[in-house]
């Protein structure tokens, strides 16, 4: 199963990795970037976008998912992840910050509070409603993070952690072929998630499993 633990780090290991300077002055430089056959510069320019860009950028990021070189995949994950968390409102902003801190921290409820106050003020804001649903995964109200995760998408279709959360929901409920699914689905949006390929194997010889007995 993937361990939504992680995710609760994706904040601040984006923000690390992403931190350093880029030699690009305009989102025009950053984009020529990305053409460049030199991985640095590839992985810059997706830095710059992740950094500056606004959020149909995530288009751009999303496409080097699948670069050939595993550094340019890792810096464009991180990179969306910068990249949707940021709302355009530096008040949400610094709210989302506070909400993961409260998750790190195991306060579920003061964290769930904040990102509901970050889905009142900012109620289009995807990353406000995966950070909720997180939460509240973390609490046990799976029904509740059901929810949220169908909020996420629909405000962002390819949004890979919302993905993998519903898998790991409905492997929480015993669903397993809805979690197959879904993690297959988070899986088409990001082929990095190589973790999720073994959830599937072993998701699946349980449902074999599970027929095999009930025959």
């Amino acid at each position: 199963m993937p361990n939504l633990a992680v995710l609760l780090l994706t904040l601040s290991c984006a923000t690390l990795v992403l931190a350093q300077s880029t030699p690009y002055a305009s989102r025009d430089d950053a984009l020529k970037g990305l053409a460049s056959a030199d991985v640095e510069q590839r992985a810059e320019a997706l830095a710059w976008i992740a950094q500056h860009g606004k959020p149909a950028d995530s288009d751009i990021l999303r496409k080097r998912l699948a670069d050939d070189n595993p550094y340019v995949r890792n810096v464009a994950e991180q990179g969306l992840w910068l990249l949707w968390s940021h709302s355009g409102d530096e008040e949400v902003d610094a709210l989302l910050g506070k909400g993961v801190e409260e998750m790190q921290a195991h306060r579920l409820e003061e964290s769930i509070a904040t990102f509901s106050e970050i889905i009142r003020r900012k109620p289009d804001f995807a990353e406000g409603w995966n950070k909720r649903a997180t939460a509240l995964f973390l609490a046990g109200e799976l029904q509740r993070s059901l929810a949220d995760c169908a909020e996420v998408m629909k405000r962002n279709p390819y949004h890979f952690g919302a993905l993998a959360g519903y898998g790991q929901i409905y492997f929480q409920l015993e669903q397993y072929e809805k979690a197959v699914e879904y993690w297959k689905r988070a899986l088409e949006a990001n082929p990095n998630l190589v973790g999720l390929e073994a959830n599937i194997r072993d998701t699946e010889e349980l449902i074999a499993e599970r027929r095999r007995h009930s025959a």
